[in-house]
């Protein structure tokens, strides 16, 4: 059963307003005259779109464990966890956002953004609240914090493949494109000397 002509209009229509930005598909068109490689990452898209939906359920899991273990921690550590829980929350809300612009519209300052809050504070505050046995460790807590930074190794390997891939994209973009200018200015430049 195919949709009617005009729905179908419709939606493509729709899905080029929301997920092609024009002026930069022209942009790009222009400056270059050919169509360009996509060089989005896959399995980093797949390891974001699914950890977008994982974390309110590790968020949810960790308010109740630690409303169940509350009276039962040190006063340091009730502070500790959580302002640990409030900061997990800001980043992960920051490190997806960067994630999703960095991989999508190809942006190498938001994807370095996103695995710089990957490497140096997501990883490290979820492998604290893995390891540390003082914080009286539940058992639901363990697994959702193994799963939690299985997506967070898996994202700060892909994050750099991915980065390391758009940089050097980049790189030979900015060098063909300078190649391109070199070639139009060199024969003006004969004519004039001539």
């Amino acid at each position: 059963m195919e949709l009617p002509e005009p729905i179908r209009k419709r939606l493509g229509d729709f899905s080029r307003t929301v997920f092609i930005t024009q002026s930069r598909t022209e942009d790009r068109f222009k400056s270059l005259g050919h169509n360009d490689d996509v060089i989005s990452c896959l399995p980093l898209q797949m390891s974001l779109y699914f950890n977008a939906y994982y974390f309110p359920l590790w968020w949810v899991s960790e308010v109740v464990v630690l409303h169940l273990k509350y009276p039962a921690l040190p006063d340091y550590y009730k502070f500790i966890l959580i302002t640990v829980l409030i900061l997990m929350t800001l980043i992960e809300a920051i490190r997806l956002y960067l994630g999703y612009a960095g991989n999508l519209q190809e942006k190498v300052p938001e994807l370095a953004g996103f695995w710089l809050l990957t490497l140096l504070l997501q990883f490290p505050l979820t492998l604290f609240q893995l390891f540390n046995e003082a914080i009286l460790i539940q058992p639901l807590e363990r697994g959702v914090h193994i799963v939690l930074a299985l997506f967070l190794l898996i994202e700060s390997v892909t994050g750099f493949v991915a980065l390391r891939m758009m940089v050097r994209h980049s790189e030979s973009h900015f060098h063909l494109r300078q190649f391109d200018g070199f070639q139009e200015l060199r024969p003006q430049s004969c004519l004039t000397h001539s």
